[in-house]
């Protein structure tokens, strides 16, 4: 179980920053939708609640270890 929530831990970090860094030259481009039908700005929230998933599951990890 443990390696298991690493793992999604560490997924959800990479896409996280991932959904944040493309939303983020998105906006420094000019655009304001990606695809045309999702909100930067919903995209970069997305990001950063992957990335705030991301520390909880390593979190929960470290406090778990004894």
């Amino acid at each position: 179980m443990e390696k298991a929530i690493e793992v999604v831990g560490n997924i959800s970090g990479v896409l996280g920053i991932l959904a944040c860094l493309v939303s983020g030259l998105f906006r420094i481009v000019g655009q304001y939708t990606f695809f045309d039908k999702i909100l930067l700005e919903s995209m970069f929230i997305l990001g950063i609640g992957l990335m705030v998933f991301a520390c909880m599951a390593k979190l929960h990890l470290l406090s778990s270890r004894k």
